[in-house]
């Protein structure tokens, strides 16, 4: 009877799986191409096909809730792709940001370990959990300026920022574009710094160190992604962490993981032989190991029907990141005439950018044809109201929103020399969108509504 059940249940997984793909073709698929004036152009989405829904129902039917084989298959196929030796995955970007900076707060670590007081070299222009950890921590945040066109930091501060405090860099690759890593993992490795790669608006994007080109998240010791919907791939919630130091590895995963000694799976004890054996802090001999903890930890793991989708993602990877550099190229090439008035972006020298927006500045004092002053406000007012979606750099200059309201003007952080490109981008940046999702009609149409915006 066993055996007969097993194949009843598979040939009924295989039916389910081939009516999803039907329901696929007939309820979900759009065609991108279908554009009409009028019609939403978000600045981001998910791209996706009847694999990622065969796959989430594949797993839904095992019910397992929490992590399991989806799990395993994405990290192994991360890291793989990435080249990288650990991957582990958790429930969003921001807890990925989290547990990449804890990890480094770890006792394991010796006279490296970060401690309250200590000082994290950043930038104030990014996205908030890049910065939150190191403060919620009771470490100090040091600001350093960006430059443009790249809006990344400005390693010309680097050295100005050092004090004897400094233990750590972290810092993101702003929109895909990365930052310049040769700088700063020289100056990282010069003061015995650990470097952290907030990779999350740059999946795919290399860069190339003396002739040796890897991706970003992969050059410093920590990197950490998002699979949030206008990411690069997506699992709906969804990050990871990743390292080549297995240290760091194992101390990723405690803190992941409830802060837990024990290195065994969700649903497998005594997975390391020794489960009843060990002697750890005050606790009695033989205390079991699934329940010492090494660590004040959380738990940050993503549910096996994320992953399910994260698998199908990121076979789609490469060519979702030669759609973004189509899109950004393209997008360049029809506004290249507005560079008297608007501040282009530029790749940074050495790398191969996989793009998450397309990035324009108002130039100081930039005037229409007519004479009229061109203001942020007015353009991406005109993009709206074509129903084109634009955003902002994220916080602009987190020091300047209520969250900081408690710490300004006190030692909770530090800026170092003046943040007045980091005001200018607060003041006149914007971006739109140039996800796969977007076909050349609707790339056209954006650029066509920025320079009438223009008055050209």
């Amino acid at each position: 009877m066993g055996n007969f059940d097993n194949m009843a249940q598979d040939a009924a997984r295989e039916e389910i799986k081939k009516l999803t793909k039907e329901y696929y073709e007939k309820f979900l698929k759009t065609d991108k191409n279908e554009f009409k004036e009028g019609d939403r152009i978000p600045y981001a989405g998910r791209v996706f096909d009847d694999k990622e829904v065969v796959n989430l129902v594949d797993s839904a039917l095992d019910f397992w809730l929490t992590a399991g084989r989806y799990t395993d298959e994405f990290e192994k196929k991360f890291a793989d792709m990435l080249g990288v030796k650990f991957a582990s995955l958790v429930n969003s970007g921001s807890s990925a940001n989290l547990i990449a900076f804890m990890a480094l707060t770890s006792p394991l670590l010796g006279d490296r370990q970060i401690k309250r007081g200590d000082e994290v070299i950043t930038v104030a222009c990014g996205f908030p959990t890049t910065v939150a950890p190191i403060m919620q921590y009771g470490a100090v945040p040091v600001f350093v300026d960006v430059s443009l066109p790249g809006y990344n930091i400005d390693v010309t501060g680097l050295e100005e920022a050092l004090s004897p405090k400094t233990k750590a860099v972290m810092i993101a690759h702003t929109l895909g574009n990365p930052f310049d890593l040769k700088t700063v993992k020289k100056f990282c490795e010069d003061h015995n710094l650990w470097l952290v790669e907030d990779n999350c608006d740059a999946l795919g994007s290399r860069y190339e160190i003396d002739g040796e080109c890897k991706y970003t998240g992969t050059w410093g010791d920590i990197g950490t992604s998002s699979f949030y919907p206008p990411h690069h791939i997506t699992m709906g919630e969804g990050g990871c962490v990743y390292t080549d130091n297995p240290l760091l590895h194992r101390i990723v995963r405690s803190f992941r993981d409830w802060g837990r000694d024990c290195i065994c799976p969700p649903g497998k004890d005594n997975f390391c032989g020794r489960r009843f054996e060990g002697t750890f802090g005050q606790l009695p001999a033989g205390y079991d190991h699934k329940y010492v903890y090494s660590h004040l930890g959380y738990n940050l793991k993503a549910t096996d029907m994320q992953a399910a989708v994260g698998v199908a993602q990121l076979d789609k990877l490469a060519s979702f990141v030669e759609a973004r550099r189509k899109n950004w190229n393209r997008l360049w090439d029809d506004l290249k005439d507005l560079s008297d008035v608007l501040i282009l972006p530029e790749a940074q020298e050495g790398s191969i950018p996989s793009w998450f927006g397309f990035i324009l500045c108002v130039k100081d004092g930039a005037k229409d044809l007519q004479g009229n002053d061109i203001t942020r406000n007015a353009i991406t007012g005109a993009l709206e109201a074509h129903n084109i979606q634009t955003r902002l750099l994220f916080s602009g200059n987190i020091i300047k929103h209520p969250c900081f309201d408690e710490y300004r003007d006190t030692d909770a952080y530090r800026v170092c020399g003046g943040l007045s490109v980091t005001d200018k981008v607060m003041k006149d940046a914007f971006w739109i969108g140039v996800y796969p999702g977007l076909s050349d009609e609707k790339i056209d149409f954006c650029a066509s509504v920025i320079k009438k915006a223009c008055g050209r």
